[in-house]
């Protein structure tokens, strides 16, 4: 199955536009950085969250560099939702000195 990606300057563009974001790396990940508004859900707890996502727009999946978000985005996309993988991951917005989030959230 091929996966759509995008790019991080490109999600930046996505946000603005309202649209979601999940982050499937773990707890411990996503406190030490993550993108403003997005939604946690762990890699391991997708398939129980499912309902969680919105499936009438296309919602951007994001982990450390994209490996994990690619298998999300193939689960989700089997299951008729328009899931997009951002390159690169958290790493790729932190190096192009986007906004994060630390800590507790």
């Amino acid at each position: 199955m091929s996966i759509p990606t995008i790019s991080v300057e490109s999600l930046a563009d996505q946000i603005a536009a309202g649209s979601m974001v999940v982050d499937v790396r773990e707890q411990e990940e996503w406190e030490q950085a993550r993108i403003l508004g997005a939604t946690l859900i762990p890699l391991g707890e997708v398939v129980a969250r499912f309902d969680e996502i919105d499936s009438d727009d296309p919602v951007y999946v994001m982990c450390r560099s994209g490996v994990r978000s690619a298998e999300a985005c193939e689960y989700l996309r089997g299951r008729g939702i328009d899931a997009v993988n951002v390159a690169g991951g958290i790493l790729a917005w932190v190096d192009a000195e986007f906004e994060v989030e630390r800590g507790a959230g």
